[in-house]
């Protein structure tokens, strides 16, 4: 067996599936016109994936992953540094002044808050202050899971500070996706060396629509393929 054959890596190809056209849609319309969305779906249905293609293949594009961890200062300093400002030795209001300074001397910038349900109240009442700042001059877009929708509808039952704010900025609407289906899913089996029905059906039965796991059961069916070979 050569053993150059049997670790070599295989790049993941992509599939253009429903998803990945409405998170590209949106994003392509939030960047071209200054608008703002949310876009909720569960984990593994490509929500990142697509944030990082658009971000690489587009210019003024700026992708950021939250964190649960982020308190307001870490998410300022973690922006500048997506966006490619300095971030060391300011106050929360100079780095709010130095994003939005930033952002307002491009051209057609687009913000991808993705993973918006990790962030803790107090971190989420910066996109308010973002969207007032930005309004028409930077696309803002959010990307999450149903959490998100639900802590929202909540938010804006109790009351609570800045929820009917949010909501009112993306539209009062939550732009939700499909998830992948079973001929999305074969494509994709297909695409990264899966030709096998009978394997394609054992992955989509056990992946529960998750694209991560569908990659890891991919890779798993690789090995044995190699193995074999």
């Amino acid at each position: 067996m050569n053993p150059q054959k049997k670790h070599q890596r295989h790049e993941w190809q992509l599939v253009e599936t429903t998803d990945f056209h409405t998170l590209i849609t949106y994003f392509r319309d939030a960047q071209t016109y200054g608008n703002v969305f949310a876009l909720t779906g569960p984990a593994g249905s490509g929500k990142t994936f697509a944030a990082a293609w658009y971000a690489t293949n587009n210019t003024a594009v700026f992708h950021l992953e939250c964190a649960e961890h982020w308190n307001r200062k870490l998410f300022l300093e973690k922006l500048l540094q997506a966006i490619g400002c300095e971030r060391s030795g300011h106050s929360t209001g100079e780095m709010m002044e130095d994003i939005v300074h930033a952002l307002c001397t491009l051209h057609e910038p687009l913000l991808i808050l993705d993973e918006a349900d990790k962030l803790s109240d107090q971190v989420l009442y910066f996109f308010i202050t973002l969207y007032n700042l930005l309004h028409g001059r930077c696309g803002i877009v959010m990307t999450a899971t149903s959490h998100l929708v639900k802590r929202v509808d909540r938010g804006r039952r109790l009351n609570r500070k800045g929820y009917a704010e949010l909501y009112s900025r993306i539209g009062r609407r939550f732009i939700v996706l499909r998830g992948v289906n079973k001929k999305e899913l074969t494509a994709i089996c297909q695409a990264n060396g899966i030709s096998s029905a009978e394997d394609t059906a054992a992955i989509f039965h056990d992946c529960e629509g998750d694209i991560r796991r569908v990659e890891r059961a991919v890779h798993k069916q690789r090995r044995k393929q190699t193995a074999l070979s």
